[in-house]
């Protein structure tokens, strides 16, 4: 519990070297939605950065579902503004809220692993675009 509270306050703090430094040399970060598949902590911040550029979002809380030391999977809500580009999206200012859940992995005292689900359909739409498949098109 102690590397996941000083990863999620450095996270809500946009701090990128205290937030790649509770993530194990090998981590695997897993965004579906948008594509990513990302190996080792240089590469998991690329994940960080296209989000934080993007928005000022946080997590509104949620639940945590410990299933051993080394499994965790968290149901929450991002909350924030659209404050920068994302995925080819100009900023709108828009609100956005939307739910995700994340399974968290973790190894030798570190985050190993982060596999995200949400509906990027729904940001999209709440960014002023149909969907993702339609903005790939365009």
């Amino acid at each position: 519990m102690a590397v996941l509270a000083k990863h999620t306050a450095a996270e809500a703090k946009f701090d990128m070297e205290t937030t790649l430094a509770t993530l194990h040399p090998d981590t695997l970060f897993e965004d579906q939605p948008i594509g990513l598949n990302l190996t080792g902590r240089e590469a998991c911040a690329r994940h960080y950065q296209i989000w934080w550029d993007a928005f000022d979002l946080h997590s509104d809380g949620g639940i945590l579902h410990w299933v051993d030391d080394s499994l965790l999977i968290a149901e929450s809500h991002f909350v924030g503004t659209h404050k920068g580009e994302f995925l080819g999206v100009a900023p709108t200012n828009n609100a956005i809220r939307f739910p995700f859940t994340v399974v968290v992995r973790f190894k030798d005292g570190y985050l190993s692993g982060e596999k995200f689900y949400y509906d990027l359909n729904d940001v999209m739409r709440q960014l002023g675009q149909k969907s993702f498949n339609t903005l790939q098109q365009s």
